[in-house]
């Protein structure tokens, strides 16, 4: 039986300084509500309109955390994360800058900016500074992430 070979980046692959910027993806209701069944997070701001009309946002607003992890699967889409990626190490300095609406587009710009060899996990670190945009080009999220990526020796 044939194996799929993987199509990510090792760590070794990773250089400091380098830039990638995914796909888009408009956030939609049906998100929102996915997202709030899947969480137990069904607070007023993202579900109820009349409520979010009277808030500073005026309308309702996608959790930060759905945004989070649609930031997380358009890093994925990229390819660089498949097969490669050993675990998810940690979230640094997170910030929930601008909201995000119904309707509103965004897409992730990834730089890598520190590498750090970790030979007994068969890999490295790779730190990413993580810069979620919308529409606009106007940064609503952004933070450092570590993720541990198998080293190509160990393979």
């Amino acid at each position: 039986m044939d194996t799929p070979q993987p199509r990510g980046m090792y760590f070794e692959d990773f250089e400091v300084g380098q830039r990638i910027v995914t796909a888009g993806r408009t956030i939609t209701e049906a998100d929102i509500v996915a997202f709030a069944g899947l969480s137990g997070d069904f607070n007023q701001l993202h579900m109820d309109a009349l409520y979010a009309q009277n808030t500073p946002f005026g309308r309702r607003i996608a959790h930060g955390l759905l945004v989070t992890s649609i930031a997380s699967g358009l890093a994925a889409q990229t390819g660089i994360l498949e097969g490669t990626t050993i675990a998810f190490r940690e979230i640094r300095e997170w910030k929930f800058a601008k909201p995000v609406f119904i309707g509103n587009t965004v897409h992730v710009v990834l730089e890598v900016t520190a590498t750090k060899p970790m030979r007994r996990l068969g890999g490295g670190i790779v730190e990413i500074k993580v810069d979620v945009r919308n529409q606009d080009d106007e940064s609503v999220m952004r933070g450092v992430w570590a993720v541990i990526m198998a080293s190509r020796a160990a393979t």
